[in-house]
């Protein structure tokens, strides 16, 4: 059993899925922003400003600032409603057309009677856009929250603009709970830059597809054919009986995690292939994969789904 992203055909493409401008709370013009990933050598940025009325609702074209090597994927960060602490939800949108229609949105205050979190994605994915719950630690969200989401194809495992401004970049543990009640979500590591901060070039996706373009890597993040990283490559991941088998630039530690406690790591130095053994899942019908380097930066793969295995609640070995 491997993964979409190792056997899908093409080749990988580096992107960050979430960024701000000018055009909402950024700090540079959607041009310099797309000049800035083009030349650290990204291959594609989808710019994500605050979709709400004190911005005008921003969906901002970057289709002039493409060129050879370099696409960009048009979104926004969606905001309507209020989740469970009476903040405004941010969902993250990606792939959404010119003339998606704006909630009634017009602060980060939210408003009885608007649009709620919930629909505001389900209109985004109706409207053919790839759609991922954002920074759930930093934005104080629940298990009841998240599981509301149910149009949702992602959780940010990681946003480095959180991890920058508040120490709070965590998405795994929103993640792994709706993983555990079977949601087949795949997993985003993203910038959510401002350039206010050091907030850019530190999370990214790498997407499988036939070529870059905004087509086929919005079809190809829809299918969770990409992993996501800090730094590590992962080159492979291969399910054979009991063992996960991981191939990835050089890493200390290789950890493959399931439900409840089922966790298991190999450690080493310079590992360019672990062989995880997975008795210590506890049966869990999915599983995914951490690499980890030397300098503690990370690559997550998405959740690997196998048959339904036993009770996670079994006493462990």
């Amino acid at each position: 059993m491997r993964p979409s992203a190792f056997t899908a055909p093409g080749r990988f493409w580096r992107g960050n899925l979430h960024t701000h401008s000018t055009r909402s709370d950024g700090v540079l013009s959607p041009q310099e922003v797309c000049r800035r990933y083009r030349d650290e050598g990204y291959d594609f940025l989808a710019l994500t400003d605050h979709f709400i009325g004190m911005y005008d609702y921003p969906l901002v074209d970057t289709t002039p600032f493409r060129s050879e090597g370099f696409t960009t994927l048009l979104g926004a960060e969606l905001h309507s409603g209020a989740q469970k602490n009476g903040e405004l939800w941010h969902i993250l949108a990606v792939g959404l057309p010119l003339d998606f229609a704006p909630p009634t949105t017009t602060s980060f205050i939210a408003d009885p009677g608007q649009e709620t979190g919930p629909e505001i994605a389900a209109r985004a994915v109706a409207a053919g856009a790839f759609v991922a719950i954002a920074h759930p630690q930093w934005s104080g969200l629940t298990l009841e929250d998240a599981r509301s989401i149910t149009a949702a194809h992602a959780v940010e495992i990681y946003n480095h603009g959180c991890a920058a401004g508040c120490d709070r970049p965590d998405g795994a543990g929103i993640a792994d709970l709706l993983l555990t009640e079977g949601r087949k979500l795949s997993l985003i590591a993203t910038d959510d830059a401002h350039f206010s901060e050091p907030d850019h070039f530190g999370g990214w996706v790498m997407v499988k597809a036939t070529e870059n373009t905004p087509e086929a890597l919005l079809a190809a993040l829809k299918r969770g054919d990409f992993y996501s990283s800090q730094g590590p490559e992962i080159r492979d991941i291969r399910v054979e009986g009991n063992k996960a088998i991981v191939e990835c630039s050089a890493a200390v530690s290789v950890v493959a995690m399931g439900w409840g406690t089922g966790a298991k790591g190999v450690h080493g130095q310079s590992m360019t292939r672990a062989e995880v053994p997975l008795d210590r899942l506890l049966g869990s019908p999915w599983l995914r994969i951490s690499v980890i380097d030397a300098a503690g930066r990370r690559a997550w793969s998405n959740p690997i789904w196998r048959e339904e295995g036993p009770n996670p609640r079994r006493a462990q070995g």
